[in-house]
């Protein structure tokens, strides 16, 4: 049988868990909560996991089965599992590995609410978030114990834009039997290949550029099967039994299954037909990001701009490195004071003043007044989160329109348009 090899035809003909009745070229809806079995024999067998089949949907839906199954064909994982955000995947796989006592090593970058679920959250549950700095290799080796449960990061933060050197950390992190997680919610799967970088677990918000623009918000965690559980004490002894399964069991036996953050039947299907075109939109708005970020450089009221793909940026070769032309399609920008910021952004009248990112359309927001509303402000300058960044999301849109609305709200600003 023909085996395709492009990304997106790998998408497209990922062939169902069993055949439609019908032979419907989408997975229909399954909407409904439960389903009949033949017998009671079989009842017993599938609640035992020893029978494939589906018998709740919170616990698994043939709808969610084939969304799961597009993006284990399009990431070469062991196990995917869906989940109803990108925090639900975080929390699942953090409240999986951790338990009170054990810590974390993340990077003292990270996005809001994924800042607040590390340093509050788990706190207190006796969980330890060790912030660090991420680029310093001396510091993360420094900050690993005999304690630690795994090393965290995001493959590009939000919204500093740090990348950091994701093999090396990888290697750290298994010289020390800790596995690795990331979140490339910004990197998706068919421009990183988390697998190739030493990314043991990885963590997506598919609301982003994978639900098709923004139709619908869910997450996943995709389980690359490459860590030896048996180093992990909270899994060793599922790992004797499991092998590489083992976090998987885990995962789906209790601690997926009992917090109850299942993916609807309706999302999956919306983001299964967003991964369709994922590749075609992510290239078309990181095109129009590069179009920009060289762009806004030229003008005199921004004072500076911050995206990977500038060869000005300290992040290009790593960036180059790890993503190879598709940099991310959000930058950042700086006028001189927070007012400035703000008759920017309410000039504006194609670009749109909302708080996501990978939409179709563009998009801007005020972190610091926004996202990070309820953190101190030593605290948001000790993140880089500062009063005088806007961060913008590149959607699909035709360049030229985008730079027209910016030069009309620039008018008046600063030094004129």
């Amino acid at each position: 049988m023909l085996k395709p090899k492009g990304f997106t035809s790998r998408v497209i003909h990922t062939p169902f868990a069993k055949d439609d009745v019908n032979r419907a070229l989408h997975q229909p809806i399954y909407s409904n909560a439960a389903f009949d079995f033949e017998s009671a024999e079989n009842m017993e067998l599938a609640f035992q996991g020893r029978l494939p089949v589906h018998a709740y949907s919170r616990i698994t839906n043939p709808t969610v089965e084939n969304f799961e199954l597009r993006i284990k064909q399009m990431t070469d994982a062991l196990n995917v599992t869906a989940l109803s955000s990108g925090m639900a995947a975080i929390s699942n796989v953090i409240f999986l590995l951790a338990s009170s006592g054990t810590n974390i090593v993340v990077s003292n970058h990270l996005f809001g609410n994924t800042y607040v679920f590390f340093n509050s959250t788990i706190r207190d549950f006796g969980i330890e978030a060790r912030f660090c700095d991420l680029t310093d290799s001396e510091a993360v080796r420094k900050n690993i114990d005999g304690k630690t449960v795994a090393v965290f990061a995001e493959s590009i933060t939000n919204p500093q834009l740090e990348v950091v050197d994701l093999a090396l950390l990888a290697g750290i992190a298994h010289e020390k039997n800790v596995p690795f997680i990331v979140d490339s919610t910004l990197t998706p799967p068919n421009v990183f290949r988390a697998k190739d970088f030493g990314v043991n677990i990885d963590v997506i918000s598919s609301t982003k550029c994978i639900s098709g623009g923004a139709t619908s918000i869910g997450g996943l965690i995709v389980d690359y099967g490459t860590f030896d559980w048996s180093k992990s004490t909270k899994l060793a002894p599922l790992a004797k039994r499991f092998g590489p399964f083992a976090f998987n069991y885990k995962l789906r036996r209790e601690i997926f299954r009992n917090l109850g953050a299942c993916l609807s039947p309706f999302a999956a299907y919306l983001q299964s037909l967003g991964l369709e075109t994922l590749q075609l939109r992510f290239e078309k708005a990181v095109e129009n990001c590069r179009e920009l970020a060289p762009f806004l450089k030229t003008l005199p009221q921004v004072k500076s701009v911050h995206y990977p793909g500038l060869k000005d940026s300290k992040y290009y070769e790593i960036s180059k490195k790890q993503f190879g032309n598709y940099p991310g399609a959000m930058l950042t920008f700086d006028f001189t004071s927070k007012e400035e910021c703000f008759a920017f952004v309410n000039k504006l009248e194609l670009i749109k003043r909302a708080t996501n990112v990978y939409d179709n359309k563009t998009l801007v927001i005020h972190p610091a007044s926004t996202i990070y509303c309820d953190f101190s402000p030593a605290d948001r300058e000790s993140m880089h989160v500062y009063d005088t960044t806007l961060r913008l999301s590149l959607g699909i849109e035709y360049a030229e329109d985008l730079k027209d609305d910016i030069l009309q709200a620039l008018e008046g600003l600063g030094h004129g348009a």
